[in-house]
């Protein structure tokens, strides 16, 4: 699919390049040729005009009408033969008089006979002797020259330049395509990702609820154990459908983030006493430690949302008897966020995955067992805010994250 893509683009692009080419190419040969035959044709001008102000063609006395290198005058009788100068019959302009007898009038034109080219300005004088013409010529074959060696120049340069465009062209539309390749790759995982997690607890609510279909007769006592292992893979699926819908939204942009003033300090309390009982009950201790209230400017349910999955994933991975920390401290260009926990660490290894959509920790998928998808949504909650999240850890002593939001946000 991507190399008929880039074939596509690589057309386009040499379109493109060629196009300009030709237009560039045409551009400077329109315009030498008006350089190159700018005096020519003022002195064919100039001649013109002196003849139409009652003096003699080229300003040359009374019968001087030679072919030279300048501006050569041609007087032309009734009968369209040449009868100034005078010339004999195997002289080159008598010899061929057809092709030089003008065929527009008080208007440049150009005259090409056996290989040699002029240019012409004639205008048509009425006399005792009937319709005379007067024509003033000029060789021109050393500017034709230079024209047509410019031409060649230019078509060479311009077929070679078409090659480097389509080749350009060719690693342009591969460069392109990376970025676009990339996110599509990134999108197939995340597909293929996804109906792994949905299809596990699926498949556990399929067969179980197959077990219940097998005893009709049975109580709900009787059955508990597969209804609560129900309830249990029902919540698990409504949470990742949930994290995967967030996920969605903020590659689209469709998340929006209300920002306002708030107490940080009092935000941490507030997550504590939410998590006070349910660590008693597991036998852990949550404290919480601001020195000092700290006013934040953000969106106060996206960091409850980033500090609640912080603390969710501290409380799976600490045991009994340990201790969950959170933090802010304030300095004078940033607010620091920390949660800390004395659990089980990460492998050193493994930490630049951690963000990544749908990854956990090998050692966490059995006992705890949870989408990939919380610090993926983490990551994104603290770049909307501008921050910086980093996390260290130390196998079975402790792992600390580390969230550094700028006092002053930039206005998005």
């Amino acid at each position: 699919m991507f190399q008929k893509t880039r074939l596509q683009l690589t057309l386009l692009n040499s379109i493109v390049f060629i196009v300009l080419i030709a237009i560039l190419s045409r551009t400077i040969y329109f315009y030498t040729e008006d350089q190159i035959y700018k005096d020519v044709n003022d002195s064919l001008i100039k001649d013109y005009r002196s003849f139409n102000n009652g003096g003699m063609p080229g300003g040359r006395p009374q019968g001087e009408f030679l072919l030279g290198p300048g501006p050569s005058v041609i007087v032309w009788g009734p009968d369209e033969t040449i009868i100034e100068p005078r010339l004999s019959v195997d002289h080159f302009f008598k010899v061929n008089e057809q092709q030089f007898f003008p065929e527009t009038f008080d208007e440049i034109e150009e005259i090409s006979v056996n290989g040699y080219t002029y240019r012409a300005l004639s205008t048509q004088v009425d006399t005792e002797y009937g319709e005379m013409t007067v024509q003033f010529i000029r060789n021109v074959d050393t500017e034709k020259e230079m024209l047509d060696r410019l031409l060649l120049i230019l078509f060479v340069g311009g077929g070679i330049g078409s090659l480097v465009a389509v080749g350009a062209g060719y690693l342009l539309a591969g460069r392109a395509l990376i970025p676009i390749k990339k996110s599509w790759d990134q999108q197939q995982q995340f597909v293929s990702d996804a109906s792994h997690e949905i299809r596990t607890p699926l498949a556990v609510i399929q067969s179980r609820a197959d077990l219940l279909f097998q005893s009709p007769n049975a109580t709900i006592e009787e059955k508990a154990v597969d209804i609560s292992i129900i309830s249990k893979e029902v919540r698990r699926l409504n949470k990742l459908v949930n994290g995967l819908l967030t996920l969605t939204r903020t590659d689209s942009n469709q998340m929006e983030v209300k920002k306002s003033n708030f107490f940080l300090d009092d935000l941490l309390i507030d997550i504590v006493e939410q998590y006070t009982d349910i660590a008693s009950f597991q036998e852990k201790s949550i404290i919480s430690h601001a020195p000092e209230q700290v006013v934040f400017h953000g969106d106060k349910e996206r960091i409850h949302q980033l500090l609640v999955i912080l603390v969710d994933n501290a409380m799976k991975f600490t045991e009994e008897g340990g201790e969950i920390t959170l933090s802010c401290i304030k300095n004078a260009s940033s607010i620091i966020l920390t949660v800390e926990d004395n659990g089980k660490g990460i492998p050193q290894e493994e930490l630049p995955l951690i963000f990544n959509r749908f990854y956990q920790v090998e050692q966490s998928r059995s006992a705890n067992e949870g989408s990939g998808l919380g610090l993926s949504i983490a990551k994104w909650i603290v770049n909307t805010h501008q921050g910086n999240i980093k996390v260290t850890s130390e196998q079975n002593e402790r792992t600390r994250f580390e969230i550094t939001f700028p006092r002053n946000q930039r206005k998005n």
